[in-house]
């Protein structure tokens, strides 16, 4: 099966003192060479600008557009858990087979301009060399950062997968999922309830679409503050594509979201369950208390979440 990705993808401050003294742990304590090879420095000079240019357009796109920070990061967690960090999530479906982008719970993802913008000018700089799955972490990264979030840094090296079906996006978290669900499904994936619930706290920026969530309306969910289902039940009277924020600050990478399940404030079930569940409530009180905590296991669990099933020479495609 011969798959199409998209022509350009193929061709052409601190948040807090806790992040420095990480992204210099994770430097020192061996990181420098990642899993399966991945190395911090691995454009070091075959192209030794990728960094910057990622950062260059990332910032030039979410000055324009801060509402696609969120999009960007969702992009890279859904590329990650199919099949791994792979680049996946951008190959086009071709007459033969549906690929992961057009999977219902893709169609919302936007941002990808902002991806074919990078490769497009890393392939003028440096030809053939940088993956459109780690422009995807680099990218994400950048977002994170941008939206005032953890600095983290990653390994790179990541090759482009040549499979792309829609069935594996039934691997995907629902947003219907309890917390038991969602601790078996991110433990299937080598991550722990804490660093599931850290995870889950990337929705602080970001909306939901109401289809999302109107579920939780038809009978009201006990679990709802009352005012807030208020406001849910506006936002769905426009149609279940009307967005509802997470939070308050929904550009801003913070806790908020954190507070808010605390105040039964999460827009969705899988929201909701992460503070009304006895296995994770723990976790999200300390969240809510600490945002230094909450960005120190985020930022933690995100590299661990791009170092997934790693494509590497024959697994992967080569970059033409």
């Amino acid at each position: 099966m011969v798959y199409k990705r998209p022509l350009k993808c193929l061709k052409i401050v601190m948040a807090n003192l806790v992040t420095v003294f990480v992204v210099m742990g994770i430097i020192v304590s061996g990181f420098r060479i990642g899993a399966d090879g991945l190395n911090m420095n691995y454009y070091l000079f075959s192209c030794p600008f990728v960094e910057s240019v990622v950062k260059d357009i990332v910032n030039r796109a979410l000055e324009d557009d801060p509402s696609l920070a969120a999009p960007l990061l969702r992009m890279h967690f859904h590329d990650c858990f199919i099949q791994g960090c792979d680049g996946s999530i951008l190959i086009d479906s071709t007459e033969g087979n549906k690929a992961e982008k057009d999977s219902p719970e893709n169609l919302s993802l936007r941002g990808h301009e902002i991806i074919d913008d990078i490769k497009e000018e890393l392939e003028r700089q440096c030809p053939g060399v940088v993956s459109c799955a780690d422009i995807l972490a680099l990218a994400a990264r950048g977002a994170v950062f941008f939206a005032g979030g953890p600095v983290y840094d990653i390994p790179k090296g990541r090759k482009d997968g040549t499979r792309s079906k829609i069935e594996d996006t039934m691997n995907l978290p629902s947003p219907n999922f309890n917390a038991s669900h969602l601790i078996k499904m991110f433990g299937q994936h080598g991550f722990s309830a804490q660093e599931m619930v850290a995870l889950s706290g990337d929705h602080t920026i970001g909306v939901a679409r109401c289809s999302s969530f109107k579920n939780r309306l038809t009978k009201v969910d006990p679990n709802l503050n009352s005012e807030f289902a208020k406001t849910l039940f506006r936002t769905c009277s426009d149609g279940d594509n009307a967005e509802q924020p997470f939070d308050e600050t929904w550009d801003d990478f913070d806790n908020l979201y954190i507070d808010a399940l605390v105040s039964n404030n999460g827009v969705l079930a899988s929201d909701k369950t992460l503070f009304t569940s006895l296995r994770t409530r723990n976790f999200v009180n300390s969240y809510a208390q600490n945002q230094a905590l909450f960005f120190l296991d985020f930022q933690q669990a995100i590299v661990k979440m791009s170092l997934l099933d790693i494509k590497e020479g024959s697994k992967g495609h080569e970059i033409n």
